[in-house]
């Protein structure tokens, strides 16, 4: 606020107080340049998208090094897509499960199955469609590549926003029904920042996820049907095609710059700016920084540009959409009439997946004997024990680090990128070694690759954990403090029931990440050499290569049923005992 002088004189030096605080200042020209450089780099890729089919046969996928920032580009932006609709399916599909009980009886089981269908599994059948749609055009290919990255990444989004959404406090729960907020209002002022800290840490991992993937996503070969979009997973994929060692470290060079690049541009920020929605009583004492969220908030013509789209938003989130949050009265008749109401959904959801089964059988038994199911149910014990055994091994080593990151902001803002390199190198890059040391030792690859599926596990477990950690409220680690609760204690009465909800998201994710990455990891090439491991993501593998379907549909509807017993059996029990015993009341 500017109090106008009645001196005529003074007027222009109140004029020029308020024009110095909305001129450009040296963060303005600083935030410009990255924004134009930005939009130039979108307008270059997305012309590069829209490109005529023929171009990735005329102008075919080569190892020179001048191609690979061309590449870099097109991949990161089919990444972005991806993480755009992932979240715009987070935000829908789970926020629709946590709030109807009937649409998660439906939603809850699908995801367990999607997330166990392996990204080959989808691009079976998702190529040909979308290339379809798009005639002529590389946009075809390039929507296939994007929702098979979309594949790799949704899940586990929208498992954590679920979980969150389900675990919002009930005293803040009870303060926004006693303000009469309606569910537009409680949504977008209690419960999505409630879920913020650990949407961001899910995003993150799933846009390493996405990279774990982005061989398969981006070099398809689906039967007759081959297609190499320009971009990193396919320049890798033909460096290892032929066997080219230094094309290889190039491809993994070029990766990491990218990682630091969007993670210090765009994830170290958002985690910066999250950092005020944690559920705590009393501040920080550390809070994590970004040099860029540092320049966008000091920077006063950009803000001044942004006020009337503020301003919008906060009016959108005034809306009194949907019915005002009111303790619910129910009588023993409504509560008869809801149970009926339940019985006839269940009944009828139960009815469709009988069909889906019983078309499933009659389109198999035309080409598949009882043979085949044998041999798809003997590899789903063996990839389901690789699993078992990998994400135990998994909890005990990341768990402990994941708090000790959590706790700390200032390591966690130095290891934030190396995670998710480490999390997005994809499998096949350690191809050549594992494959050049079974050889040379005669070990069994049944055993020795199955390491290679921990690299599509352990990162779940880890960022979730560290989310865990992060929002965990100083005021409990004060009194833990206080009351001298240490060792063993500590954990016990502590961290591990302030991190179980995060940790379980985690571990049911990772078992999917672990079907998931069993396609690549149970079938390794280099060259000319080829090791097998005897499982079903091998059994799948060598299916989609051969274009063989009802072998992919069996191989899908076999871990889909391995993966949902898993599920419901273990993990589902446990999400449950977080929600009632586990909250931040």
């Amino acid at each position: 606020m500017i109090f106008l002088p009645h001196n005529r004189n003074s007027l222009g030096e109140a004029a020029a107080l308020a024009r110095g605080r909305i001129a450009p200042n040296i963060y303005d020209t600083i935030a410009f340049a990255m924004l134009v450089a930005l939009l130039v780099l979108l307008a270059h890729g997305a012309a590069g998208m829209r490109a005529p089919s023929t171009l990735l046969t005329s102008s075919p996928v080569t190892l020179d090094l001048a191609n690979l920032p061309e590449y870099a580009l097109r991949t990161t932006l089919r990444m972005f897509a991806a993480i755009i609709v992932s979240l715009i399916f987070t935000f829908t599909v789970a926020t629709l499960a946590a709030k109807s009980r009937r649409a998660e009886m439906v939603i809850i089981p699908a995801l367990d199955i999607l997330q166990s269908v392996p990204v080959l599994g989808f691009l079976t059948f998702t190529v040909t469609f979308f290339m379809g749609l798009f005639p002529g055009s590389q946009f075809g290919a390039e929507c296939a590549a994007i929702f098979a990255i979309f594949t790799s990444q949704a899940w586990n989004m929208a498992f954590s926003f679920y979980q969150s959404l389900r675990t919002v406090p009930g005293d803040l729960d009870e303060v926004s029904r006693g303000f009469g907020l309606s569910a537009w209002q409680r949504f977008w002022r209690l419960e999505a920042p409630f879920a913020a800290p650990g949407l961001v840490w899910n995003t993150m991992m799933s846009m390493s996820g996405g990279w774990f993937f982005v061989v398969a996503s981006e070099a398809i070969t689906v039967g007759n049907t081959t297609v190499q979009l320009p971009g990193i997973g396919s320049w890798l994929a033909l460096a290892i095609d032929k066997q080219d060692f230094t094309a290889v470290t190039w491809a993994v060079l070029a990766m990491g710059v990218l990682i630091l690049l969007y993670d210090q541009l765009l994830f170290r920020p958002v985690v910066a700016w999250a950092d005020k929605f944690r559920f705590e009583q009393t501040a920080g004492q550390e809070k994590p920084r970004s040099w860029v969220y540092d320049i966008l908030r000091r920077a006063r013509l950009l803000q001044t540009v942004g006020l009337p789209v503020a301003w919008l938003w906060r009016r959108a989130m005034l809306l009194r959409l949907g019915k005002r949050a009111m303790p619910a009265a129910s009588t023993a008749g409504s509560r008869r009439l809801s149970r009926a109401l339940d019985i006839v959904w269940l009944g009828l959801v139960l009815l469709v997946a009988l069909w889906g089964v019983v078309e499933t059988v009659l389109y198999l038994r035309q080409t598949l004997g009882w043979n085949d199911v044998v041999e798809a149910f003997e590899g789903g014990l063996l990839t389901l024990l690789r699993v078992i055994v990998l994400i135990a091994v998994a909890s005990v080593i990341w768990v402990p680090i994941g708090v000790w990151i959590g706790l700390r902001p200032a390591v966690a803002e130095r290891v934030q990128p190396l995670a998710q390199f480490l999390a997005a190198f994809p499998a096949n890059v350690l191809f050549p070694f594992a494959v050049i040391a079974i050889v040379a030792t005669g070990a069994s690859p049944s055993i020795w690759l199955s390491p290679l599926m921990v690299l599509g596990t352990q990162w779940y477990i880890l960022f979730n954990v560290i989310a865990g950690a992060s929002a965990f409220p100083s005021d409990l680690k004060e009194a833990a403090t206080v009351f001298k609760i240490r060792s063993w204690s500590w954990w016990k009465n502590v961290m591990l029931p302030g991190i179980f909800p995060y940790y379980i998201t985690g571990a049911l994710t990772a078992s999917g990440g672990s079907w998931n990455a069993s396609i690549v990891a149970e079938l390794a090439s280099w060259g000319n050499t080829r090791l097998e491991a005897f499982g079903l993501g091998s059994y799948i593998a060598k299916a989609t290569e051969a274009g063989d379907f009802p072998r992919v549909i069996l191989g899908i509807a076999v871990m889909s049923l391995f993966v949902t017993i898993f599920n419901r059996t273990l993990w589902r029990p446990l999400y449950v005992f977080a929600e009632r015993r586990m909250r931040l009341d």
